[in-house]
């Protein structure tokens, strides 16, 4: 089988995945598909959501929106969207969701080659296909996107990187918005579970301590499903947020974070968003696992605990003790806040030793 490289692609279509972090964590693989393919023109098809996240990505020529909700849902809305694939006249598809539809999709558009990974019952629709890496590999999905280009010839960097943009209309809004101040980015939710999210009252206690040492404001970003979070935060803490939970599109949230020195976060979409941006992260997790799914990224801290239940990749605890939550303090995230901004050269406004919390600090937990 010849490498990808050597075949005469002209136009490719590349099936997103439909989860904000998922697709952040493609973007490395686009990118290589651009440097492997310059005069190609690269069509990336997404839901609503992912589509807005990539628009005016170096690596994406055009965005084409599936919408199941709406105008593709159904069999019917499905076989018109794969009519005009076909008339799109494709070379090659790159199938980063992992679904049978994302195969038959590519196979009734007419692609003629189509590149995915097995599993779903979707082998045989696939032309170069790849077996998924075991769970107990650890394969960072950064590196599960890119697998599935290196092994059929297309040339992978070393230490690739994730990579999103902002236009410079909306940084300019969110400099407005923000002002000058330095601002600590708090994302209570995660849209796969509550098993991945911490707890509102020791985001309010680390928020509240390095707003003291650090003279932060704090921003709390999240989507409309985690708005009754946002307010248990903000009613607790002494400092008080902005409080933008559901409040911002996903064009916003990446203005915003962009501007911010540092964000607090369970393991979640805007937690890839930042990392992408480069914006520092502290990461919790729990029942994920880091070394799938910890952000790309040098600056970046991840704070958990070994346990013998954890990583169980469940939506909700299934011995309803949520120890790996439990476990982590406010002061075991204080730590690595701390550690994390020394090492970006932001230094505390009060003055106190490096590793001593101010009073009322990593108390409460």
């Amino acid at each position: 089988m010849k490498p990808l490289i050597e075949l005469p692609v002209k136009k490719i279509m590349v099936r997103s995945a439909n989860w904000i972090g998922d697709a952040v964590m493609t973007t490395p693989a686009m990118m290589t598909m651009r440097r492997a393919f310059p005069e190609a023109e690269i069509v990336v098809v997404a839901n609503p959501v992912v589509v807005e996240l990539l628009r005016g990505h170096p690596a994406c020529d055009r965005l084409l929106p599936f919408d199941k909700r709406m105008a593709h849902g159904g069999l019917g809305g499905f076989a018109r969207f794969c009519r005009n694939l076909r008339k799109e006249h494709f070379d090659l598809a790159i199938l980063f969701q992992n679904a049978f539809e994302a195969a038959l999709m590519a196979c009734a558009g007419g692609i003629p080659l189509r590149l995915g990974y097995r599993g779903d019952a979707r082998s045989l629709l696939l032309t170069h296909a790849l077996e998924r890496p075991s769970r107990q590999e650890h394969v960072h999905q950064v590196w599960y996107y890119l697998r599935l280009l290196e092994r059929f010839g297309v040339p992978v960097e070393a230490d690739p990187e994730m990579l999103l943009a902002c236009t410079p209309e909306e940084l300019e809004w969110s400099a407005a918005k923000l002002g000058k101040e330095q601002w600590l980015a708090i994302n209570p939710g995660a849209a796969y579970g509550e098993a991945k999210r911490w707890f509102p009252e020791r985001f309010a206690e680390v928020a509240d301590c390095l707003a003291d040492e650090f003279d932060f404001k704090v921003l709390l970003t999240g989507g409309v499903k985690e708005r009754e979070i946002g307010e248990e935060i903000a009613a607790v803490m002494r400092h008080e947020p902005l409080n933008l939970i559901g409040r911002t599109s996903i064009r916003e949230m990446m203005a915003l974070l962009a501007r911010c020195s540092l964000m607090i976060t369970n393991d979640s979409g805007p937690m890839h968003v930042a990392a992408a941006l480069r914006t520092p992260v502290v990461a919790v997790f729990g029942s994920t696992d880091h070394l799938a799914t910890s952000p790309w990224t040098q600056h970046a801290k991840v704070v958990r605990h070994d346990l013998d239940c954890a990583p169980c990749l469940k939506r909700v605890c299934p011995t309803g003790e949520f120890r790996c939550m439990k476990e982590v303090t406010a002061e075991d995230v204080l730590e690595a806040a701390r550690e994390l901004l020394a090492e970006t050269g932001l230094e505390r406004t009060k003055s106190m030793p490096a590793d001593s919390p101010s009073p009322s600090c990593g108390k409460r937990s």
